[in-house]
This record gives structure tokens, C-alpha cells and sequence, in this order.
């Protein structure tokens, strides 16, 4: 793009922001973005700034230079850097009264040029000193002073390590200045909310970068302050939720309590004080003061977790934390008893740690406390229609107390609470709403009863354990007056009884009629089919003998009122269980079991195309897929398995149906996925299919490359691989596949525009590597193979990187593991041809990659490519490393040291001298942080 006139940046932010027209806007977007990424935008920026027409074209130049500090730095030269210093301090003075998201942006703007401006030395010094005595600043001054220790560990910056230590270290020294400035504020202001809440932001952004010093803040005045804020019953609700995330960030700053002691006791004492103040936010229905009080009182137990298990009921372990949790625990709003999860779900898991009965007593009574309030929470309403809902926030949160329940259990005992849940029930004669609650609670630990028993009782107790059985004998007979939601649950907890009924099969046929009567209801058809399926899933040798009920069932499929994911499930019930049918019997059944799917699949293809665009083959498609991947019954070596002639009598479909809608990713991907799970259920059995479907996948794909061709193709390569008779045909469909794909990832962004074919590419070549390395080495497609390896290792996308790397490592790894194979020495020798040819560049663009384009949990990955590569040849890779460190560059564009030569010798020899391949990991792990 020319340089553009400041009028015209200004009217395309007038349309950006005025233009009536949606077009018009977008056409100011795109040409904004451009001028943003592109020279001009430093100087344009500048400019607007100086001529302060309106808000909007401020704000813009604002963030322009904020993105430009962060993202392009390197475009200024180092002389240039203070110039820009002076002229940004000169627009926040100008610009402070003119809008607060403008000061926001260019604080912003100042704090990562501070942090990435080297020869800027003390930074919070030079502001504090220029600014302080002037109260009309302080409210910018104290904005860079927040976003200032927020932008340290921004990813937007990469400044490494050793400047990040170096700020770090002049900030942990300039931090009693910034405290004291801020009590000077308070005092100063007295009772200016916005000053207060511009104060208690500040302070939380330095507890949050834990350089504060705990001596000095346990005896200062602002932590005073805070508590007075949030004891006070009319402080405002803004200022409210300023004061409590500062305390919680104070808590989390001190989660190492003995070092920081004296702060430790400041704030534990400070937070017990609060209790009142919560009683007195409940009294006043406030909620979102409730909230924040639970936040804090969540926050106190989360610090002093190891305390409380370590020393319970003494000092800083003072059980008073959790009774002020379970105090949250008893308000109506399920809300306010979420925040604590977290604390809970941890605590828990310390306490299984630990593994001490004589503990585990201490909190039972805090645990059992617990989920009497979440039993109560997890209610519907009196009024309530219909069945529950899992999909809107309070179906959510019930989740999560299902999940928490089954993490805690065991402080109570499984079996001792679902006793009890069910003597409330029997007992008593409670309202339905209480009854689906307890009907909820008792489904979520049903498994871990039955669990429990199992293990611990002798066989006649546990598998017959009165109450388990009762449980499901009263469930079955539950009238079909009830309310429609505590039937939808019974039927639930039914789903998660199976093992009960495994054991106790005279069950069987009660539980099925009860599930069967759901299943003809339109609102509990789904759960139903749910519980069947885990039925089936458990009780697959009780279940063969009603497989024909199954199979009628399944027949009727859609006449149920059934969700997707249900009718699937019930599918997957039903495969399961005919594969524990007699051989003879299951070729049959498979086939009445797919001809529903098939004759609906063959009328799709029957309709007239012209009579607009062909109907949807997907629910057949995967309803296939299900049966033929749970479809696995045992067979000896030397039998036919009863499933091939099936799936022959079936490829012509799924083949035209390949065929009619191969331009439509989405359709295709559900037919690979199909024809991967017959190819997966029959194995070698389906080599009949083997050159039609090779040959259809690569016609299609040569005008349509969906990668899932791709990965079918390592299913294929996966079953016949290691057939003498099928490794030149497999090549021949690589190499036919790589070219189209080739040409798609070279083009502009390609790699980054395609993932999932460069993720099913690797996932091919592995594949090779692993069944027929020979094959795949000696030929010519092998040097593409690797040269697009090393350009996808740059590639920052979790599947397509993990496997790049698993193929590159597989790939040196069969040079290097001598499994005895006839083989290995002509192995070995290709590897070596390889690396001589790509090794450097390979370790070159591995240490770049790792060091500027990855996120670090792929580096384990990258770690045992280069570990292979050293055991394939260590001398080599001494060699190779040392060139790569020696590009790497040494300073930023800020003028700060990025890695010094001793960083760079001593990587070189963790790495090098390594003797597995977790201390490479290690190495490379602390060498990256260096340039993040």
C-alpha cells in the first residue's frame, strides 16, 4: 500500500464507525487492518494523536501503536526508541481527560516499550518521579503502573527470559515505592471511589506478579484499607468487586505460606472477619456482593489447602474456612455454592492422597455437610414441566455436582451415603422435586457402590447387597403417575445400575420392560435408549438372548423419538451384543442389523437428482459406522470372520453413495469413516476391496482432496502393509495421493490453511514407516515426503504437528532399533542417506521452530526427534546443533540479551550428553523460555 494522508485514515475511521452501510464498514475494516500492519501506521498513529479530532480516531491511533509495540518492534531502529518514549508520555498527558479506553490503550503502549526497551533503566522510577507530584496525572501514572506488571507474562511479547528475570528483578525493587504511592493516593482522595478502585486494581496487578514484599505489605496501611472496603455494608458494587479481587489476588500471590508468614496471618485474619458482611449481603439480597465474598472465602481455602490437611484445626489449618464455605454452601442461589467447586474437588484430591483413615474422619462430617446442601441445590422447582434439562446453566451445574460427588464420595462412604439417600425415600413421604433430586445424587455414585461392594464384601454380600438390589426393584416399579422428570431420572440411575444387573440377570427382563415403556415416550425415549445401551454394554452375554428384541428395536429405529446421539448409542448396545452371538449366526444378524441402513441408503441414491440437491446420507452412513466398529467377535486363525460377506454385499452402496457426493467434504468424511470401520472389522478379510476402493479414493481425489482419503489410506497401509503382494500397490496410491496434495499445501499459507490434510498425510507416511520402511525409503516420493516435514514442523496446530513429528521420529527410529529384522543394515544405510542430506537443515529448522513458532507442550515431541537423531548419530548432531545455536540471534530488537555464548555452550552439552530423552526435553524446555 502508498503512504496514505492522515484525512484519509481519518474518514476510513469515520466509516468504521459512522458508515450506515454493513459494506462499507467491512471495506474500512479490511483497508484499517492493512494500513495497521504496514510502515505508515507508526508515524500515522503519532499524527493522529497530536490532532485529538474526536474519540474514535484517538482510540484507533491508540491501539495501532499498542499492536505495533507488541507485534512490530522490530521494524524501529534502537535510535528511534527514546523519541517514541518522549511522544507517547506526551499523548497520555494530552489525551488523559479525554476518554478512559484511550489512557487504557496507550498505558498499555508505554509498559511494552518499557519492557522491551532495554536501555530504558528503571522505568517505574522515572515515572513515578516525573508524575507523582502532579494530581491531575495520577490517574494515567497509576494506569501504567497496573498494566505495567500485567504485561510481563503477556504472549504478545516475546522478550525471553533474561529480560523478563532482569524486569522482574527491577520491579520486585521499585515495589514498596509503587505501594506507598498508591497509600498516598488513599490518603489524598479520601473517599474517591474511583480512585479507590483505580488503587486496589493496581495493587492486585503487583500481588499478582508476586514481587511484592510480604513483610512490608502485612504492616501496611492499604491492607487495612481493603478490608475496611469490604466489612463497610454501603460500599458501592463497583468498588466492592475492586477491593475482593485485590484480596484474592493477595491470596494467591501467598499460596507458599511459610515463606511469606506475617502476610499470611494478616490475610487469614482479615478474611474470617468478613463472615458478618456476607450474612449482611444475604439479608440484603445482594447478590454480586455474595458472590465476591465467596470468591474470597474460596480463595482462603484454596491457599491454605495444605495447611488444613497438614495441622486440621490448628493455627492457619482452622477448620472456621471451610465451616465459612459451607455457610456459602446453605444460600438458595446454586451460584454462589459453584464458585467453591474447585476448592473441594482439590481437597478431595489431597485427602485420597493421603490415604489416612484417622484424616479422612476430621472432614467426613465437613463432606457429608456438603452434599446434603448440593442434594438440596440440584432440585427442580415445585412447578417445574417436563423432564430436566442438560443443556441450559442449571443442567450445567449438575453436572458438575455429579462430577464433584463422584470425586468425593469416598470421605463418606458410597455405600453408607446411597443407604441413607435411600432411606429418605422410603422413610419419609417426600415432595417429587426432592425425590428426583436424591434420585440424581444416588445415579451419580451408583457405579462406585457397586465398585465398592465388589471389592470389599465377600461374593454373597456384595453381589447381592440388599440394597442395591432393593434400589432397582423399587425403580422398575415405579408408576407411570409420577412426575415425568423423576421417571426421566429413575430411568438414569437404572442406566448406571448395570453392573447390578450383570450380576444379578433374574433383574434383566423387569429392567428391560421398564426401559422399553421409556422408550416408547416421546420425552424419555433418548434416556432410555441411553440405559439400554449401557446394558447392553455390561450385560452383553445376559443380553444375547434378547438380541431379536434388540434387533426389532433397531428395525424401528426412527419411529422412536430419539436424538442422534441415542439412536447411535442404542446401535452400538445392539453390535455389541451380536458380537457375542455364535459365529454361525452373526453373518445373519449383522445383515438384517445393516439392511435398514443400506435400503435407505439405496433409496437416497434412487431419487432423481434433477429434482434438486440429493437427500443427506449421513444418519445411515453413521449408523453403519457404529455397527461395524462394535462388531467384534472372536475369531481363530483360519476362519472366515462372519462379517466380510456383509460388507462386500455392501461396498457397491457405499461406493455410489462415495461417488454421488464426493464435491461434499462433510458426506465424504462420513463415508471414509464408514469404510474404515468395515476395513478395521473384518481386517485382512476385506482385501477384496482393496484396489476398487484404492482406486476410487485416488479418482476422487485428484478433483476433490479431502483429506480424510488421506487417512483412510493409512488404515489401509496400517491392515495390508506388511503383505508382500500389496506394498507396490499401497506405494503407487501414496504417490498417486501426495501429488494433489502437494500442489494444495504449497500454495500461499497452505500448511497453515490445511491442517487436517498435512495431520492425515503424516498419519499415511507413518503408517509406511511403520509397516514397510523399505518400501517407502527406496522410493522417490520419500525426499518430498521429508522436505514437507521440515517446512509443516513450523506448523502451529496440535494433530498436524504432533504428527509431522511422529513421522520424522518414527522414520530415524527404524535406522536406529535393531529388532532383528533381515532388513536393519539396509535400514540403517537409507536413514543415513537421509540425514545426510536433510540432518542439518532438519536440526536447524527444529531449533527455530521451537524457539519462535511452537507453544511449549509440543516441544516433548520435537525433544524425541532430536534425541532420535542423536542416537542415529551422535558425532553428527554435535556438529548439526552447533551450527543451528550459532543462527539463533543473540539480542532483541530492544537492545536486551537474549541468550548469552554460556546459555548457548551449556544447552549444547545438556543436550549432547543426554543419556535419555526426558533431559533433552528438560533442555530445551529452559532454553525456549529464553525467547518467549
Amino acid at each position: 500500500m502508498e503512504k496514505p494522508t492522515v484525512a484519509l485514515v481519518y474518514q476510513a475511521v469515520q466509516a468504521l464507525y459512522h458508515d450506515p452501510d454493513p459494506a462499507g464498514k467491512e471495506r474500512a475494516s479490511v483497508w484499517l487492518g492493512e494500513l495497521q500492519r504496514s510502515m505508515y501506521a507508526w508515524e500515522l498513529a503519532d499524527q493522529l494523536l497530536q490532532l485529538k479530532q474526536d474519540v474514535e480516531s484517538c482510540y484507533f491511533a491508540a491501539q495501532t501503536m499498542k499492536m505495533k509495540i507488541q507485534m512490530s518492534f522490530f521494524e524501529l531502529p534502537p535510535e528511534t526508541h527514546i523519541a517514541l518514549r518522549d511522544s507517547l508520555l506526551s499523548h497520555i498527558q494530552s489525551l488523559k481527560d479525554l476518554s478512559p479506553i484511550i489512557v487504557t490503550q496507550l498505558a498499555l503502549a508505554i509498559a511494552d516499550l518499557a519492557l522491551q526497551m532495554a536501555s530504558w533503566k528503571g522505568c517505574v522510577h522515572t515515572l513515578i518521579e516525573k508524575y507523582s507530584n502532579d494530581v491531575s496525572s495520577m490517574t494515567f501514572l497509576i494506569e501504567i503502573l497496573t498494566v505495567l506488571p500485567e504485561e510481563v507474562h503477556s504472549r504478545s511479547l516475546r522478550i525471553g527470559a533474561n529480560r523478563r528475570t532482569e524486569i522482574i528483578e527491577d520491579l520486585a525493587y521499585y515495589s514498596s515505592t509503587v505501594v506507598t504511592l498508591l497509600m498516598t493516593c488513599v490518603e489524598k482522595s479520601g473517599s474517591n471511589e474511583k480512585m479507590l478502585i483505580k488503587v486496589f486494581r493496581c495493587l492486585g496487578s503487583w500481588f499478582n506478579l508476586g514481587v511484592l514484599d510480604s513483610n512490608f505489605m502485612a504492616n501496611n496501611q492499604l491492607l487495612m484499607v481493603l478490608f475496611q472496603v469490604l466489612q463497610r455494608d454501603e460500599t458501592s458494587t463497583n468498588l466492592h468487586e475492586a477491593a475482593s479481587d485485590c484480596v484474592c489476588s493477595a491470596l494467591y500471590a501467598i499460596e507458599n505460606v511459610d515463606t511469606h508468614m506475617p502476610l499470611a496471618q494478616q490475610l487469614f485474619q482479615g478474611v474470617l472477619t468478613l463472615e458478618t458482611a456476607y450474612h449482611m449481603a444475604v439479608a440484603r439480597e445482594d447478590l454480586d456482593k455474595v458472590l465476591n465474598y465467596c470468591r474470597i472465602f474460596t480463595e482462603l481455602c484454596e491457599t491454605f489447602l495444605e495447611t488444613t490437611v497438614r495441622s486440621p484445626g490448628q493455627g492457619m489449618g482452622d477448620l472456621r474456612t471451610l465451616e465459612l464455605l459451607l455457610i456459602c454452601a446453605g444460600h438458595p442461589q446454586y451460584e454462589v455454592v459453584e464458585i467453591s467447586f474447585n476448592f473441594w474437588y482439590r481437597l478431595g484430591e489431597n485427602l485420597y492422597k493421603t490415604n489416612d483413615p484417622a484424616l479422612h474422619g476430621i472432614f467426613r462430617p465437613y463432606i457429608q455437610r456438603l452434599l446434603h446442601g448440593l442434594a438440596r441445590h440440584c432440585q427442580l422447582d415445585p412447578d417445574h414441566e417436563g423432564i430436566p434439562e442438560d443443556t441450559d446453566d442449571f443442567g450445567e451445574f449438575r453436572m458438575r455436582v455429579s462430577d464433584l460427588v463422584k470425586d468425593v464420595i469416598f470421605l463418606v462412604g458410597s455405600m453408607e451415603c446411597f443407604s441413607q439417600l435411600y432411606s429418605t425415600l422410603k422413610e419419609g413421604n417426600p415432595p417429587w422435586e426432592v425425590t428426583e433430586a436424591v434420585l440424581f445424587i444416588m445415579a451419580a455414585i451408583a457405579k462406585s457402590v457397586f465398585v465398592c461392594n465388589v471389592l470389599m464384601l465377600p461374593p454373597p454380600v456384595s453381589e447381592n447387597n440388599p440394597t442395591l438390589t432393593e434400589v432397582l426393584e423399587q425403580v422398575v416399579l415405579l408408576p407411570e403417575t409420577v412426575h415425568i422428570a423423576v421417571r426421566y431420572t429413575s430411568i438414569e440411575l437404572v442406566g448406571e445400575m448395570s453392573e447390578v444387573v450383570d450380576r444379578n440377570p433374574r433383574f434383566l427382563d423387569p429392567v428391560l420392560n421398564y426401559l422399553m415403556k421409556g422408550l416408547r415416550e416421546k420425552t424419555l425415549a433418548s434416556v432410555a435408549a441411553k440405559a439400554i445401551h449401557n446394558i447392553c454394554s455390561v450385560c452383553r452375554d445376559h443380553m444375547a438372548q434378547h438380541f431379536q428384541g434388540l434387533l426389532d428395536i433397531a428395525r424401528a429405529l426412527d419411529s422412536f423419538a430419539l436424538t442422534t446421539e441415542a439412536a447411535v448409542g442404542l446401535l452400538k448396545g445392539t453390535a455389541l451384543v451380536l458380537a457375542r452371538l455364535p459365529l454361525e449366526k452373526i453373518a445373519e444378524c449383522l445383515s438384517d442389523l445393516c439392511a435398514v441402513q443400506v435400503m435407505a441408503l439405496k433409496k437416497l441414491l434412487s431419487q432423481d437428482p434433477r429434482n434438486g440437491k440429493a437427500a443427506d446420507p449421513t444418519v445411515w452412513l453413521d449408523r453403519l459406522a457404529v455397527i461395524f466398529r462394535h462388531t467384534n467377535p472372536i475369531v481363530e486363525n483360519g476362519q472366515t470372520h462372519p462379517c466380510q460377506k456383509v460388507i462386500q454385499e455392501i461396498w457397491p452402496v457405499l461406493s455410489e453413495t462415495l461417488n454421488t457426493h464426493q464435491a461434499d467434504n462433510r458426506i465424504v468424511e462420513r463415508c471414509c469413516r464408514c469404510l474404515r470401520f468395515a476395513v478395521r472389522c473384518v481386517g485382512k478379510g476385506s482385501a477384496s476391496l482393496l484396489q476398487p476402493l484404492v482406486t476410487q479414493m485416488v479418482s476422487v481425489y485428484q478433483v476433490y482432496p479431502h483429506s480424510c482419503f488421506l487417512y483412510l489410506g493409512s488404515i489401509l497401509v496400517d491392515e495390508y502393509g506388511m503383505e508382500e503382494g500389496c506394498r507396490q500397490g499401497l506405494l503407487d496410491m501414496l504417490q498417486a495421493l501426495c501429488m494433489p496434495t502437494f500442489q494444495l499445501l504449497e500454495q500461499t499459507n497452505g500448511l497453515r490453511n490445511h491442517p487436517d490434510t498435512v495431520d492425515d498425510l503424516f498419519r499415511l507416511a507413518t503408517r509406511f514407516v511403520q509397516r514397510s520402511p523399505i518400501t517407502l525409503l527406496s522410493s522417490g516420493i520419500i525426499v518430498h515426503i521429508i522436505q514437507c516435514a521440515i517446512a509443516a514442523t513450523t506448523l502451529d496446530h496440535r494433530d498436524a504437528n504432533c504428527s509431522v513429528m511422529k513421522f520424522v521420529r518414527d522414520l530415524i527410529h527404524t535406522g536406529v532399533s535393531n529388532d532383528h529384522e533381515d532388513d536393519f543394515e539396509l535400514r540403517k544405510q537409507l536413514i543415513g542417506q537421509a540425514m545426510g542430506q536433510h540432518g542439518q537443515q532438519l536440526v536447524t529448522q527444529l531449533m527455530h521452530t521451537c524457539c519462535f513458532c511452537l507453544p511449549p507442550y509440543t516441544l516433548p515431541d520435537v525433544a524425541e526427534v532430536l534425541w532420535e537423531i542423536m542416537v542415529f548419530d551422535r558425532p553428527t548432531f554435535c556438529r548439526w546443533l552447533e551450527n543451528a545455536l550459532k543462527g539463533l540471534p543473540k539480542e532483541t530488537s530492544g537492545g536486551a540479551v537474549t541468550v548469552t555464548h554460556k546459555q548457548l555452550t551449556d544447552f549444547h552439552k545438556q543436550v549432547t550428553s543426554a543419556e535419555e530423552c526426558k533431559q533433552v526435553c528438560w533442555a530445551i524446555r529452559e532454553f525456549t523460555r529464553l525467547f518467549r
